[in-house]
């Protein structure tokens, strides 16, 4: 039986989600921005929090996370390497871990570049990743400690996964990186096709995550660093290296 999904906005634009498994009554929450939400949603639904995974140390994915967890008792579970600035762990982990969350062994990947101690939590069975910051809804998180060479060596292991996988992120940061991408790219059909797409839910106050792995490799400038139209987009040679095409990227992103 698959994970039952509820995604729960928080603060201004973030979003945590809390993941059900029915056939065990076992339940996890990804990243805790603000315990007051998250704590409405496991009432209202009627679920007992298990878990809490970390994706990173930042302040808008951790703040409620000591609240929820006295309130509920649950596991707090994140990375190892960073267990300095997060709330104090139950759980370690790193690269290559797995976790046993009701049915499911999930994988732990380390992503740096948005932080060097990110992580994500891929749910292989019911397919789903849990990026946090790292490979965002049309974009990738800003490179506040980590380098280039990094956040492109993340999105490269990420894009391994099967095209189907969901793409959970952290923030609805979608239109904004939508038009982005068209400002690169303003005769890209899917790109267009995409920023009518995310209008269209905006409109109605729904989210626009997840996304599949498989839009996001099609339209997702961070993700297409092989890609011929996007190297002349960014006036790149069609020789240029794929880390130089993702850093000219990111570059002109964060001057957009």
């Amino acid at each position: 039986m698959p994970v039952e999904l509820s995604i729960i906005p928080c603060l201004s634009d973030n979003y945590a989600y809390i993941l059900h498994d029915p056939g065990t009554d076992t339940t996890c929450v990804v990243d805790v921005p603000d315990a007051a939400p998250i704590m409405s949603a496991l009432n209202s639904l009627g679920y007992k929090l298990n878990h809490i995974l970390l994706t990173h140390h930042h302040d808008d994915h951790i703040a409620g996370v000591q609240a929820v967890a006295s309130a509920t008792g649950a596991k707090v579970i994140g990375a190892g390497a960073d267990a300095h600035r997060l709330p104090s762990l139950d759980v370690a982990v790193g690269a290559g871990d797995t976790i046993k969350i009701g049915t499911e062994e999930v994988e732990v990947l380390e992503v740096p570049g948005h932080t060097v101690g990110h992580i994500a939590y891929v749910f292989p069975q019911s397919y789903l990743l849990f990026s946090g910051d790292s490979l965002m809804s049309w974009g990738c998180g800003r490179l506040f400690e980590g380098s280039p060479t990094q956040m492109f060596g993340a999105l490269e292991r990420l894009a391994q996964l099967p095209d189907e996988m969901l793409i959970c992120s952290g923030h609805e940061y979608t239109e904004a990186n939508g038009k982005f991408a068209l400002h690169l790219e303003p005769d890209n059909r899917a790109c267009r096709m995409r920023m009518r797409d995310t209008l269209d839910r905006r409109a109605q106050k729904q989210p626009t995550v997840p996304s599949t792995l498989a839009l996001e490799k099609t339209t997702n400038p961070f993700m297409r660093s092989r890609d011929p139209g996007l190297k002349a987009a960014l006036g790149l040679p069609g020789d240029a290296a794929p880390l130089e095409v993702f850093t000219a990227a990111r570059a002109a992103k964060d001057n957009f």
